[in-house]
This record gives C-alpha cells, sequence and structure tokens, in this order.
C-alpha cells in the first residue's frame, strides 16, 4: 500500500525526532517560544508583559518565581524598605524640628511662642526677621515634610501618606517646644510634593493668594477644601490618602489653637476660617 503523501511544504519527522516544527502543537524546535500558548523558552522575550525572562528566574506577569528564582514583584520590592514604624518615627521627628523658631532665635534672639498669637510659623518669623531667614526656614520646612514620603517609597502610597501626616503632626506639635508649632503648611507641601505635585501647588497658591489679600490663613484654608477633591481627580485613592492625612492635622490644629477656648461655637468658626479668635485683627495698644 502506498503511504500517505505528507502535508504540502512541510517535512515529517518520522520518529517524533527533533529537526522539524510540530504541525500539531506549533512547538519550534530549540527552547523558542510556543506561539499558541504564549509560553516563552529560555531567554525569550515574555509576549504578556513584554520583558525577557531567563530560566529558572521568576514570572514577572504573575509575580510567582520559577524554579530556583528568586521573587522580583513589587512586593518583593516592599520587603527590602524601611519598616513602617521607622519611616513614620523618622517622618514625625523631622517634621518636629522648628526651624522658624531656631531661625528666629539665632537672628533676633526672640521665641515666636512669645510673639503675636505664639504660633510658631513663617508669618511670625517674618515679622520678627524678614524675608531671607523666612526663605531660609521656609525651604527646610518644606523639605522636612518630605523626608517620610522618600523613605516610603512609590510602591507603598498608604505609608506615604501616613509617613506626611506624622510629619506635619510633628511641626504642629513640637516635642522640642513643648506641643506648639505652626500650622503645617510647609511641611504639607513638602509631603505632598514628591508623589502629587499638583497638591503641592494648590496649598502654596492660596497661602500666596490669602498673603496678597491680607488674610493668609483665609486663603489657605480655601486651598485646603480644594485639596481632597483636586488629588482625588489627579492621583485616585492614594490621592485622597495623601490629602486626608496632611489635612487631619491641619485642621485639628487650627480648631485646637494655641489655647483652649473660652468662647462659644463662634470662636470655632473664626479659628477655622482666620486661625483667630476673633473674626478681626485685634487694635495694637
Amino acid at each position: 500500500m502506498t503511504p500517505a503523501d505528507p502535508p504540502s511544504g512541510r517535512g515529517v519527522d518520522p520518529g517524533g525526532q527533533r529537526g522539524g516544527d510540530d504541525p500539531v502543537a506549533g512547538r519550534a524546535e530549540g527552547g523558542d517560544a510556543d506561539p499558541l500558548a504564549g509560553r516563552p523558552g529560555a531567554g525569550d522575550a515574555d509576549p504578556l508583559d513584554g520583558r525577557t525572562r531567563r530560566g529558572g528566574d521568576s514570572d514577572r506577569f504573575a509575580g510567582r518565581p520559577g524554579t530556583g528564582g528568586v521573587v522580583t514583584s513589587s512586593r518583593a520590592a516592599t520587603r527590602r524598605g524601611l519598616p513602617a514604624p521607622v519611616v513614620i518615627l523618622a517622618a514625625f521627628v523631622a517634621g518636629s524640628v522648628p526651624f522658624s523658631n531656631l531661625m528666629a532665635r539665632r537672628i533676633r534672639g526672640v521665641d515666636l511662642r512669645q510673639v503675636g498669637t505664639g504660633t510658631v510659623s513663617g508669618t511670625g518669623l517674618y515679622a520678627v526677621a524678614g524675608f531671607v531667614p523666612l526663605a531660609v526656614a521656609g525651604v527646610c520646612d518644606v523639605a522636612k515634610g518630605a523626608v517620610g514620603p522618600v523613605l516610603a517609597g512609590r510602591d507603598r502610597p498608604a505609608l506615604a501618606a501616613l509617613a506626611g501626616g506624622a510629619a506635619v503632626a510633628g511641626h504642629n506639635w513640637s516635642p522640642w517646644l513643648g506641643g506648639a508649632g505652626g500650622r503645617g503648611v510647609s511641611p504639607a507641601v513638602g509631603a505632598l510634593l514628591p508623589r502629587h505635585p499638583s497638591g503641592a501647588a494648590i496649598l502654596l497658591l492660596g497661602m500666596a493668594g490669602g498673603r496678597l489679600a491680607g488674610e493668609t490663613a483665609l486663603g489657605t484654608v480655601l486651598a485646603d477644601a480644594a485639596l481632597l477633591p483636586l488629588l482625588g481627580r489627579t492621583g485616585g485613592r492614594a490621592g485622597r490618602w495623601a490629602a486626608g492625612a496632611v489635612l487631619v492635622p491641619m485642621v485639628a490644629k487650627r480648631l485646637l489653637g494655641n489655647h483652649r477656648s473660652t468662647g462659644g461655637p463662634r470662636v470655632w468658626l473664626w479659628r477655622l476660617l482666620y486661625d483667630r479668635d476673633t473674626r478681626r485683627v485685634a487694635a495694637a495698644g
């Protein structure tokens, strides 16, 4: 009986040996990629994620290690970072350094807790020392707010948000000042700058606009009100976390003020809007 002719254009592998393409499974010899199953051979590109895998390396698409490989998923990278308590503690300690008060004592020998409303802030520093010390202290206050989020890294957005909030809390209730401090705008700018620069920009615009209008506190609270929806729109869940984490200590400090309130509910409103216990600034003398 005459054997059947082989398929047109293809060689026959009579013993199932290598040397030609497998017409059924579509597997090529020599470890080449399987065009039907999408499985790469040794050293070939992974058609699912476009990255090259080596034999025994981890599956970077599924996050599962191969035989004898090393896990290279984002979770493994996260584990190589600093522990979360260390990041938060470092953020709080950095935020607690009172650069404005240090500058005021160095330049003018003045403790800002004894000036005006007692708020240790750039506004008080400008009043006693001028623009240059304000600029230097301002840069330092922004930089200290970024310490925690930078240590957290880009793979841990929740930790970065908590670290930013810790920096603001350290600034507002500094242990070096017996629990006194500022209102947290500058460290909040620094906390948002690495991951959410649009949030940092809105806080700076609010502060600058308020200063030009003669009501820095009012401009700041308007920026605070815009921060959460803005970052929710531009940064998603991570943006909402970052905004909420810095807003909580900022708003809490404004409401608590530098001393216990002896007035009614209206005082809380004035504190929230104007960062003082009255609607208008009390006349000097």
